[in-house]
């Protein structure tokens, strides 16, 4: 059994919701003023919002989360859920979209002070191919999942994710909303950031990338 390690993990991996403004498309006939004679000056349509969600792996018990950029970016609000129900707001003090990674701040409700179970990190000098590793996150934000899978290649680049690649390659099934999640070791240990899939249908097919911890040491 591999409950060990996913109970040691799980408190320290968050979901991550967002929402960002979106202002509508303005019709180019608003702008002639024929159109505006017969039919009157329209009123500019209010900002649209679209959400997002994603994971993060608190790596700082004072409230720092690692998660990936493209989770965060462009995000006006940030909000993360713990593994305890808490939700707070958060923002992103730190980011490298070379990487696709991002930092966020987490500020404690009023009066209180955060302690939080921050994940402990692991060794890429310990990771060799075969290895068994956990992925855990909010797949399609069903929750707080954890799957098992091997790793299953080391180095992997020239994929077109990122500017630097070095990633770990995995069969443990990883979905949207995955994203910015913990790969974890045997030990509940960090070895990788959950960061992409190859899928033509956007599912899991048993070939899913991670941003191996000495990146994120680095």
């Amino acid at each position: 059994s591999f409950r060990e390690p996913a109970r040691r993990a799980l408190p320290s991996v968050v979901h991550i919701y967002t929402t960002q403004k979106v202002k509508p498309q303005r019709h180019p006939l608003f702008d002639d003023p024929i159109f505006r004679h017969f039919f009157g000056e329209r009123q500019e349509s209010e900002p649209q919002r679209n959400s997002g969600l994603g994971s993060g792996v608190i790596v700082s018990a004072n409230g720092y989360v690692l998660t990936n950029y493209h989770v965060v970016e462009r995000a006006d609000q940030i909000e993360v859920a713990l593994n305890d129900g808490r939700a707070l707001p958060a923002r992103v003090v730190g980011s490298d979209p070379e990487t696709d990674l991002a930092v966020l701040q987490l500020f404690a409700e009023k009066g209180r002070e955060l302690k939080l179970p921050a994940i402990t990190l692991g060794s890429m000098d310990n990771v060799v191919v075969g290895d068994v590793v956990l992925a855990i996150g909010n797949p399609f934000g069903v929750g707080q999942t954890v799957t098992m899978g091997i790793v299953s290649a080391l180095g992997r680049s020239h994929l077109g994710i990122n500017t630097f690649e070095n990633f770990i390659q995995t069969d443990a099934a990883i979905n949207p909303g995955n994203s910015g999640g913990a790969l974890v070791d045997s030990r509940g240990h960090l070895v990788g950031i959950n960061t992409a899939i190859c899928s033509r249908a956007g599912g899991s097919l048993g070939v899913g990338f991670a941003v191996p911890v000495s990146t994120v040491c680095n």
